[in-house]
């Protein structure tokens, strides 16, 4: 029975000695790296791409693409993983990720983090660059996983990964004028010309274009425009979007319009995605989602 005690004593040590020398190999392994993980033996995290899903005057959602490495000699397991992401140094967000990822030793992984982004927040970072004249600046997120690795217990590994790109500026929509065209026994033609302001150094295209006019909390009309649009890089570009009425709807809110235009909301709501006129990725499928509210008196100069 002793024997078989000193024999298991010997095995466990030399494992550990087995694991101790292994971790330390990789660990020169990964000193003899150049780059941004020189001498540094934990997961490794590069920001691939983001995609736009959702802009809206409230929040911009998005997913973030994280491409995460694991030089350990063990297999990354993590419930969640925290980050913070900063714009322009700037933290803008800061959640977790809590579906959990587990990645074999020496292998790779692409996740991905949907993000949620305040507008109200993005604009205040955003307005601080257009006054310095920023016009490119760095993307970081800033991770950390909780570990349990063999032999070294528990450990916290904090990884940062960083991208330096144009800033992004949200697109603004103007409505500058409802236009009342034929009206017939079925239909009532409308024409919404609005203003589309890029502040971007870079210009884009719009498609799949949905709208839809209210007015004094009636749908009068909607319409939908398949074709591109292409929005030009830092100018204001001017766009009518033709939409059909519903007469009867139309009719009811007539003499609002004629004789109460003060009182008289009205809100067009806009649906598009967003396609970058060079391809990049990071646009496509990307759909932006506006509500442009006023009221009918903000037309009356220009009738």
């Amino acid at each position: 029975m002793k024997r078989g005690w000193i024999i298991a004593l010997v095995l466990l040590l030399m494992g550990v000695i087995g694991a101790f020398v292994w971790y330390n190999n990789l660990k020169k392994e990964a000193a003899s790296e150049p780059g941004a993980y020189d001498n540094t033996l934990k997961p490794r995290l590069e920001l691939s791409r983001f995609d736009f899903t959702d802009i809206s005057d409230d929040e911009i959602k998005l997913n973030m693409y994280l491409l995460i490495d694991n030089p350990l000699p063990v297999e990354l397991k993590a419930s969640k993983i925290r980050y913070t992401i900063y714009i322009a140094d700037t933290p803008v967000i800061e959640d977790e990720y809590k579906k959990g990822i587990a990645i074999k030793s020496g292998d790779s992984s692409l996740v991905e983090l949907p993000v949620v982004i305040l507008s109200k927040k993005l604009s205040g970072v955003l307005a601080t660059l257009e006054r310095k004249r920023i016009d490119s600046t760095t993307y970081k997120i800033k991770t950390s996983f909780d570990l349990d690795v063999p032999i070294l217990g528990e450990r916290t590994f904090t990884v940062t990964a960083k991208r330096y790109l144009p800033t992004y500026h949200i697109p603004t929509i103007k409505v500058e004028d409802i236009d009342f065209g034929r009206l017939s026994l079925k239909e009532q033609d409308i024409a919404a010309k609005v203003s589309v302001n890029n502040r971007n150094k870079f210009p884009y295209k719009i498609t799949d274009t949905h709208y839809t006019v209210t007015i004094n909390g009636k749908q009068i009309a909607e319409g939908y425009q398949p074709e591109p649009i292409l929005i030009k890089a830092e100018a204001i570009t001017p766009v009518v979007f033709p939409v059909t009425g519903n007469v009867g709807k139309s009719l009811s809110v007539l003499p609002k319009i004629l004789f109460d235009k003060k009182d008289t909301p009205y809100a067009i709501d806009f649906r598009c995605k967003i396609i970058d006129k060079n391809g990049d990725l990071s646009f496509q499928n990307s759909k932006f989602v506006a509500t442009i509210r006023g009221t009918m008196d903000d037309f009356k100069k220009k009738k």
